[in-house]
């Protein structure tokens, strides 16, 4: 599969060869059940507070006996942990506390931090995902479904676009994207609904994705920069579906194919 080699500003200088990874066949089954299984690398870890719901004294069985100090002999009460609220005398007035099944108790089986949420991958299904993902950021048909609209992508630039100041880089962009640059440009907007008073306050769409070699360097607002070495399924599809725009360094294409020289379509 051959692409064009472009300069800093989009201008065509020569032809160059893809490696066999962006000719895969896409696979968006595996694609997606990989995706799916790497989530747990990237959730924050989660528990329950240590003592969560024990937080006062309450007895753990109460005393049936006859003639007992807090006793619950003969007061038609269960034997439940109780937390004593007043008394007069040698009346209570006791809540249930602690368990399950009382106000404020602690929960019956509550997340653990500690919990391991790494899962295997068989390397082959693995291997078919990678491919699929990078064949996904220059297949037509994978864009036009996931963007609703005409969009190319897999543009691949020589390392003179490192050296531009991220105005010039902009401008770049939209000479080569043109009427597509609102899809190219990271935005944050103010999700419309109720959804703003439930901890997604804010709406942002993926954007571009800029893959550059190992030893390349570059810093860019509004757009993803990734080595190759750092690329990831959640990098080149970040909802589990093939295609996203994204742009390559003439030395990154060098690295993928080393990398990923074993992995066969």
């Amino acid at each position: 599969m051959k692409t064009q080699l472009l300069d800093k500003m989009g201008k065509v200088k020569k032809e160059i060869e893809l490696p066999e990874n962006f000719n895969s066949k896409i696979r968006e089954d595996i694609l997606l059940k990989v995706f799916e299984t790497q989530k747990g690398l990237y959730m924050q870890e989660y528990g329950a507070m240590k003592g969560a719901g024990a937080g006062y004294s309450a007895s753990g069985i109460s005393i049936k006996a006859r003639h007992r100090w807090k006793g619950t002999y003969g007061k038609g009460i269960s034997r439940i942990p109780r937390k004593i609220m007043s008394r007069h005398g040698s009346s209570f007035n006791w809540i249930g506390a602690t368990v399950s099944n009382t106000r404020g108790g602690r929960r019956p089986h509550a997340p653990k931090s500690i919990k391991n949420l790494f899962k295997k991958i068989n390397k082959k299904e693995l291997a078919i995902a990678f491919n699929s993902a990078l064949a996904g950021t220059v297949n037509e048909e994978s864009l036009e479904k996931k963007y609703s609209k005409k969009i190319k992508s897999g543009f691949v630039f020589s390392e003179d676009i490192l050296n531009l100041k991220t105005k010039e880089f902009i401008q770049a962009m939209k000479n080569i994207f043109e009427e597509n640059i609102s899809s190219v440009l990271k935005t944050k907007k103010v999700r419309a609904g109720i959804g703003k008073m439930r901890g997604r306050k804010y709406k942002s769409n993926a954007g571009l994705l800029f893959v550059i070699g190992n030893k390349e360097g570059m810093k860019r607002k509004g757009i993803e920069v990734v080595r190759v070495e750092d690329l990831t399924i959640k990098s080149l599809a970040p909802n589990g579906e093939p295609g996203r725009i994204t742009c390559y360094t003439e030395s990154a294409i060098k690295d993928i194919e080393n990398k990923f020289s074993e992995i066969k379509k």
